[in-house]
């Protein structure tokens, strides 16, 4: 492989060095006299340009480094030192696996817009869940940036994996760092693997420890592996990570659960002010991402572009139409698309449990005492309180225990007899009610069992179910007594049950939500607090869930819900509520509020496919407080629903004007480019086919990636059955064998439980088959299944093993030397890349083009070599040719190539220059009082012109020269100018 490298001496400025040195991807480097084939290279502050490399030469074969040009001499090989080479593979077979694989290994340029590899995935061909892969690349923004907001269930994870994968083809997803809340961490691992094959290494408490371990004292964990996944309150320690942070940059940074980023000055929100100017793209995803606060959401808004709000207490929708994207299950895109694939939702069951005399006691107490119906005062000096101990109360006996004893203990602190005297009378003979309370005294437990026995759980049954409750003490309580009266005994009794809330680290968080999904445990049931309500997929063995207690907010409720109502549910979701009930008058029980509740929020999801807009407050806790508060007025559960919607206030009807507003666009089609011009852009106009266009978004020589991964095993190792007891069935396409050395170095990156479990060192089981590679994925989650980690994967041509042979394929040409081939064409044709790129190193333009020596160009390199005959049925005769007068010619096609690139560089160029200054003066007018923000102004500025193409000269590189066979007739013989150049 060989390029061209134009030094600024030669262009007599000397300016910019480090903005002009290009390393593309494929290319082979000399560094500290051995051969390297770089893999990724950007710019830095201080140290010249960053390269990534792996060896090629024997000395380093296969060995991974990088290397900085501020400290190394990393030179790139001069095309006019190019030794063209005799190929005697049968039917060019190593030309053409080369051509392909530096096909491959380029990046997509900027300019390229269209998705590339939605296709590829094991996803559904759903076209909304590819909407915001488009906006992150659709041009919209200076960088890939966005916050997806799509309701709880529609596939957030699958739409972020998506973009990811378009971005790592396009050279900007090599280092990628992933937030998320310490529960989802594997799940959300998980899936990017055996849906995307974009391993990820977990660094959970245990992981972070481990690589510490291994690594020198002092370094920065994170440079130790290039794509990574953190728990969020792992990561925001800031005085244990946040000098790493700050010393490392990112191409993506995914956070999951954005809205918890909000509330300024807390250690969340440190972290993403931290982490967003550290990375090129950013992904924010949340089903609630709003509060409620126009301010507060401009400040999320601003982690993604600083400039797209210029009043943060003032701005519409549109103007931030470029970086968010939200529907829900009603969307009309998401309706029509889902048929058949989501079942829908039954309704809420609300199961009336009428109180034990021992309840009525307590109510009895409670509507007496402290929550009076007769006007008179509450013993309790804070008002909230009372409704603390009836939420208890309504939660179970255990609960209100809990909570009368805390209150006893702050109560006996305080240095103020008098004053606490009443209040502490009337918390004891609380505490005297519930003394000796058991479950026999439990309307709800009775109701409880009663239905869990109905929908069949059990234990000669694989019935699931998701049990709710707010209160820790509710959940310990259940799991305790729970099992015996389903009818679980001895070991099955501790088994069956599974128990989660916050209290729990994140990988015993990890292992309970794991072993929910394995048909083949025995769990059957998981009581769980409301740190499963956000993230965690539930849906994969269980379509029944109980609220054994109701949150009293419409979000929590639709929350809880989304873990069994979500995408990929084959079942129609059941939910069920107990609602304790009392004769006691003036008793508040739980048909005064959580029946109410659970009323609206079904309202809600049928008529508007979600809850969180009806009170207009966005966040669960605000939604509690301000009922709570409404009720100490004496309002009702729907006039306090119902208050903020009516406009009571010029500012609430404000703030619901701008909302009404936000969601307006909620199910609408994108735009072909955003705030731009939605008619068909020309090749003639856009000076390529890149945006509108139906050419193929990938240029490929061979017809797939499975026939390129044949071709190539037979290429490297034509006795894979021994060296690699390689095992292929040619019916199911699976194919077995014993990776080797080299890329046993590669699969560190994989989860660390996969490869452990799957026993992945001894032998890899992969498929280009996609429903194979679906099968296995189910079965891992069936009966007798000990890991949800499914036994074979699917290439993709993200997936290592494509990456390590399209690797093994480059190295198979020595260093300086192209390929010969023969081929009909009528004279001899260079096959040259041109790319032009941005003072980041991003390729801005890239060009596959056949050069004749008489100085014809064919752009479209890919259509010349099919139109040549360059396939896997052509013929290698082994004729010898001379190829001294081909490299005397070298000199010439390479000034023919770029004068070609010269000529029609503006018109490549000016889509995207066009795009660019559109933001240069969007920011022009992005007024800045303080010195930071202008700061911040400058710093955006400067990137916009980083973006462009620098004014240097084209990296030129030629990959191999086509001959005329003289065998054949005049008429076989297939010119490169056939077909006219694009441009």
């Amino acid at each position: 492989m060989t390029a061209v490298q134009t030094s600024p001496e030669q262009h007599g400025d000397t300016s910019d060095v480090a903005g002009q040195e290009q390393f593309p991807a494929g290319a082979q480097v000399l560094v500290r006299d051995e051969v390297w084939l770089v893999r990724n290279a950007a710019p830095t502050t201080d140290d010249g340009t960053r390269v990534e490399v792996v060896g090629v030469s024997d000395f380093v074969r296969d060995q991974e480094a990088v290397f900085f040009t501020g400290l190394d001499t990393v030179e790139l090989i001069d095309p006019r030192d190019t030794r063209l080479i005799a190929d005697d593979s049968p039917t060019y077979r190593r030309s053409r696996l080369f051509l392909e694989a530096v096909l491959r290994r380029t990046a997509l340029p900027q300019s390229e817009r269209r998705l590339a590899l939605a296709d590829s995935f094991l996803m559904d061909p759903l076209p909304y869940q590819r909407r915001p892969a488009e906006l992150a690349l659709s041009g919209a923004n200076l960088r890939p940036r966005l916050l997806i907001a799509d309701v709880v269930g529609l596939g957030k994870t699958l739409e972020i994996g998506l973009t990811l994968a378009e971005l790592i083809r396009r050279g900007r997803g090599e280092r990628i760092l992933v937030v998320t809340p310490q529960h989802v961490l594997e799940q959300f691992q998980h899936e990017l693997w055996t849906r995307f094959a974009i391993p990820l290494v977990r660094l959970d408490s245990v992981g972070i420890e481990r690589i510490q371990r291994e690594i020198p004292a002092g370094r920065n964990p994170f440079t130790f592996f290039k794509r990574v996944i953190v728990s969020i309150d792992t990561l925001k320690n800031t005085d244990q990570y946040r000098h790493h942070l700050e010393q490392i940059r990112w191409d993506a940074v995914v956070i999951d659960e954005s809205h918890n980023l909000i509330n300024r000055g807390s250690l969340r929100n440190q972290l993403a002010q931290t982490l967003a100017p550290r990375t090129d793209a950013l992904i924010l995803a949340s089903a609630t991402p709003h509060n409620g606060d126009a301010k507060s959401f401009a400040e999320l808004i601003a982690l993604l572009d600083p400039a797209a709000i210029r009043d943060p207490e003032n701005y519409r929708a549109e103007d931030i139409e470029h970086l968010f994207i939200r529907r829900t299950k009603i969307s009309t895109e998401v309706r029509e698309q889902m048929k058949g694939q989501w079942a829908d939702r039954g309704p809420s069951r609300a199961v009336h449990c009428p109180a034990t005399p021992a309840e009525e006691r307590i109510f009895k107490e409670l509507a007496t005492v402290w929550l009076p119906h007769d006007g008179s005062p509450s013993v309790s000096s804070v008002p909230l309180f009372p409704y603390t101990l009836l939420k208890s109360f309504l939660s179970s006996h255990a609960a209100l225990k809990a909570t009368v004893t805390a209150r006893i203990k702050t109560l006996e602190k305080k240095d103020d007899p008098q004053g606490t005297a009443a209040e502490l009378s009337a918390l004891r003979r609380l505490a005297e009610l519930t003394a000796g309370l058991t479950e026999a005294d439990s309307a709800k437990f009775g109701a409880l069992v009663e239905q869990l026995k109905s929908i069949g759980v059990g234990p000669s049954s694989d019935t699931r179910v998701v049990v709710f409750s707010e209160r820790v003490q509710t959940l310990e309580w259940l799991g305790a007594v729970l099992p015996a009266a389903l009818g679980f005994r001895g070991r099955t009794a501790k088994e069956c049950l599974r128990v989660m809330h916050g209290g729990l680290s994140d990988e015993q968080q990890m292992q309970v939500v794991e072993e929910f999904g394995l048909a083949g445990a025995p769990v059957r049931i998981l009581l769980t607090g409301d740190v499963a309500s956000e993230g965690v997929n539930l849906h994969r063995q269980c379509h029944q869930l109980v609220h054994y207690d109701v949150p009293w907010s419409l979000i929590r409720i639709e929350q809880r819900n989304g873990r069994i109502d979500r995408y990929g549910q084959a079942h129609p979701p059941q939910f069920r509520a107990l609602i304790l009930t009392s004769e006691t008058e003036g008793a508040k029980d739980d048909t005064l509020v959580s029946e109410r509740l659970l009323e609206r929020e079904d309202q809600a999801h049928r008529s508007l496919g979600t809850a969180e807009a009806v009170t207009g407050l966005y966040r669960a806790e605000a939604e509690e407080k301000s009922l709570i508060q409404d009720l100490l007025r004496g309002r009702t559960v729907d006039e306090s629903l119902d208050a903020r919607r009516s406009g009571e206030d010029a500012g609430t009807a404000a703030m619901d004007d701008f909302l009404a507003d936000f969601f307006g666009s909620v199910g609408e089609e994108p735009k072909t480019e955003a705030g731009g011009d939605t008619e068909e852009t020309t090749p003639e106009a856009a000076g390529e086919d890149t945006i509108t266009g139906t050419g193929s978004v990938l240029p490929r020589l061979f017809d797939s990636t499975a026939h390129f991964l044949d071709e190539a095993l037979r290429e490297v190792y034509p006795d894979a059955r021994d060296r690699l007891d390689l095992d292929r069935d040619e019916q199911s396409g699976l194919l077995s064998f014993r990776p080797p050395a080299d890329l046993l170095h590669r699969l560190k990156a994989l989860p660390v439980d996969y490869l452990r479990e799957q026993r992945l060192r001894e032998r890899l089981l992969v498929t280009f088959n996609r429903r194979l590679a679906q099968h296995s994925l189910q079965r891992a989650r069936e009966a007798g299944s000990t890991s949800s980690w499914p036994e074979i994967s699917l290439l993709t041509d993200l997936h290592p093993v494509v990456e390590w042979l399209t690797d093994k394929v480059l190295v198979r040409l020595g260093r300086q030397e192209a390929p010969m081939i023969t081929a009909e064409v009528a004279e001899s044709t260079y096959l040259v890349q041109g790319v032009y790129s941005n003072a980041l190193g991003r390729p801005t333009v890239v060009k596959w083009m056949g050069v004749t020596r008489s100085g014809v160009v064919d752009d479209d390199m890919v259509s010349l070599l099919h139109r040549s005959g360059v396939g896997p049925t052509m013929a290698n005769k082994l004729r010898y040719r001379d190829p001294a007068p081909l490299v005397d010619a070298i000199p010439a096609v390479l000034e023919a190539a770029e004068a070609f690139m010269e000529r029609h560089r503006d018109a490549w160029d000016r889509p995207l220059r066009e795009s660019i200054e559109r933001h240069k003066l969007r920011l022009g007018d992005w007024e800045q009082p303080t010195l930071a923000g202008e700061r911040t102004k400058r710093r955006l500025t400067d990137l916009a012109d980083d973006l462009l193409t620098t004014g240097q000269r084209p990296m030129l590189r030629v990959l191999a020269v086509l001959l005329p066979d003289p065998d054949a007739p005049p008429a076989a013989s297939v010119s490169a100018s056939a077909t006219p150049a694009a441009l």
